[in-house]
Formats: structure tokens, C-alpha cells, sequence
């Protein structure tokens, strides 16, 4: 039988290290954005993408399930800003089709992470 790892910080969470993965991208990938947009869907989409980390990070370190929970659904929110802003990037044709398909799936890939981690988060707050 596998043994589970033990979680010790919010880099350990799955759902951690694929938002930073997506933090990363996204700062590479608005490197390329018209200068004129440093203020603005450049600016927005970068905030919107580190408050994904961020929320997760705060969660990890409230005590009750209730407060985790609240926390990692605001990452959600955040990601789905993020989800938005790329689509428009897309069509302003500020992002490339490829690109755009290779950060969408990062988004997709921390999106199903998230949810477990709000769907355990809930479920525990029941149990406790």
C-alpha cells in the first residue's frame, strides 16, 4: 500500500504547484503584450493570476475548514478571471493559438485541482 505524503506547507499542495506553474506562465507569456497594455489587461491578468497562489497560500493557514474553504473558492474566482482574460487576449489577438491552448489546459489542469481541494475542505468541515 502507497503511503500518503504529509503535507507540511502550501507548496506541498498539488493544487499550489500547478497555479505557480500557471503564475509563471502567464507572467512569460504577457512579456509579449503591447506596452500600452502594462496598465491594463497585462496589469489585471498578472495580479488576477498571483491572488491564485496567494488565496491558496492564506487558506492553507486558517484553522478551521469553514475559513480554508472560503479561501480556496476565492482562488477559483481568481482563476476564472484569469480564464477570461486570456479568452480576450485571444480574440485582441494579444495571444497566439497556441499559446493560448497551452496556458487555457494549465488553467483546466489547476481548476480540477482547486475543486477538490474546496470539495475537501467542505466535506471536512462537516465531519469535524
Amino acid at each position: 500500500m502507497e503511503e500518503k505524503t504529509k503535507i507540511k506547507s502550501f507548496t506541498d499542495l498539488n493544487a499550489w504547484k500547478e497555479t505557480h506553474k500557471l503564475v509563471i506562465m502567464i507572467y512569460e507569456t504577457t512579456r509579449s503584450f503591447p506596452k500600452e497594455e502594462q496598465f491594463g489587461l497585462t496589469n489585471q491578468i498578472r495580479r488576477a493570476v498571483i491572488s491564485i497562489t496567494s488565496n491558496i497560500a492564506e487558506g492553507f493557514s486558517r484553522q478551521s475548514y469553514k475559513d480554508k474553504a472560503h479561501f480556496y473558492s476565492t482562488a477559483l474566482g481568481s482563476l476564472t478571471e484569469v480564464q477570461n482574460q486570456l479568452l480576450a487576449a485571444r480574440d485582441i489577438k494579444f495571444l497566439q493559438q497556441e499559446q493560448f491552448k497551452k496556458v487555457a489546459n494549465q488553467t483546466i489542469t489547476a481548476s480540477k485541482l482547486l475543486n477538490g481541494l474546496i470539495k475537501s475542505s467542505k466535506q471536512n468541515s462537516h465531519n469535524s
